[in-house]
């Protein structure tokens, strides 16, 4: 073998050891689909902390709630996403009830506390937040008027168009309202309440993360959202004033999942994801998303300014019973209350 072949042979062997890794990295999959169900302002600032974090890339589609439950319903023999983010756990427990989710309990779950988990390990809980009334200051200033304390204020005749809140067809966020009103009064109740509620509504829009937008717009004086939504125009110093349900108010402990048959190579992708989301460091970041939402890792510091849900009145909310009663009271309620087709 002449000299020139020898150096040529160990030029050939030196380009493949030197290449030989970065094929393998190139190979790796760095990529995870997500439906998530928090608004547009804040997903960003987790996502790209996450891609920062593991160098995994996430494709997203932001849905209200109901709008991934839906979808998740609809390519349940091809799912396209491989984690739902965000949203009442009433939507995951309906999830479940339909077939759509995977079993993952995430090692960071040892932090979480035990009355939070999901004892089948299908939805992992991230973030827990309280109804209220987000009230215009200005308009009730304006017009010399109390906030309301209580659900019945909110039928006095001075409100009437005057209400903001979503349709439960495909806000998370309103059907935890829905229920909550079923299992403080009674169904019958509750019903008949919604009914007379209805001639106060100004619209009912697609996402419950709209309604405080509008209040801080001045579009309308009350909106029944999550005190985390409300807070976040509130900080940006809209003139917004929460006011809480003396006589019971539900709330919301906010999951993420699994989808059952995701892409299957992004699925190790997917757990480190819920990993991150329930860790100290990912729970943390709804301080720097000003989204005030109450993180439910015990090692996580809440954001300045959230509300602490212990010390409101809320109702014994059971989220298993909302959850397999989902379908119908959303039936019930778009046949008898309100029809979804006209939903902004």
């Amino acid at each position: 073998m002449t000299k020139r072949l020898i150096k040529a042979f160990f030029l050939l062997v030196m380009a493949v050891a030197i290449a030989a890794p970065v094929i393998a990295a190139d190979t790796k999959y760095n990529q995870l689909t997500v439906y998530t169900a928090l608004p547009d302002s804040e997903v960003p600032v987790y996502f790209n902390a996450f891609e920062k974090d593991t160098g995994i890339k996430i494709n997203y589609i932001r849905l209200s709630a109901g709008e991934v439950l839906a979808r998740l319903q609809a390519e349940k023999n091809n799912p396209q996403a491989s984690v739902f983010h965000g949203g009442s756990t009433d939507n995951f427990i309906a999830a479940i009830d339909m077939g759509l989710l995977d079993k993952y309990v995430s090692p960071e779950s040892k932090n979480i506390p035990a009355a939070f988990l999901d004892k089948e390990g299908y939805w992992t809980p991230f973030y827990i937040g309280a109804i209220t009334f987000a009230c215009n200051r200005d308009w009730f200033k304006k017009n010399n008027l109390p906030y309301p304390t209580t659900w019945n204020d909110l039928l006095k005749p001075e409100f009437k168009g005057q209400i903001s809140m979503a349709h439960p067809s495909t806000s998370g966020t309103s059907y935890t309202i829905l229920a909550t009103l079923v299992q403080l009064m009674g169904e019958q109740k509750a019903f008949e309440f919604a009914k007379k509620l209805n001639a106060n509504v100004r619209q009912y829009t697609k996402s419950g993360a709209t309604v405080p937008q509008q209040v801080a717009l001045g579009e309308a004086a009350i909106g029944i959202t999550f005190a985390h939504d409300a807070l976040k125009p509130a900080g940006e110093g809209y003139p917004i004033e929460l006011s809480f349900p003396k006589d019971g108010t539900g709330f919301e402990v906010g999951g993420l999942a699994l989808i059952k048959n995701g892409p299957e190579k992004e699925r190790e992708n997917a757990k480190k994801f819920i990993d991150w989301c329930i860790s100290k460091k990912g729970q943390e970041l709804f301080e720097v998303a000003k989204s005030y939402r109450v993180p439910l890792n015990k090692l996580a510091t809440p954001p300045k300014g959230s509300v602490n849900v212990a010390e409101l009145n809320t109702i014994d909310y059971n989220a298993k019973w909302a959850g397999d009663n989902r379908k119908r009271l959303i039936e019930k309620f778009t046949n008898e209350v309100s029809n979804a087709g006209n939903l902004k």
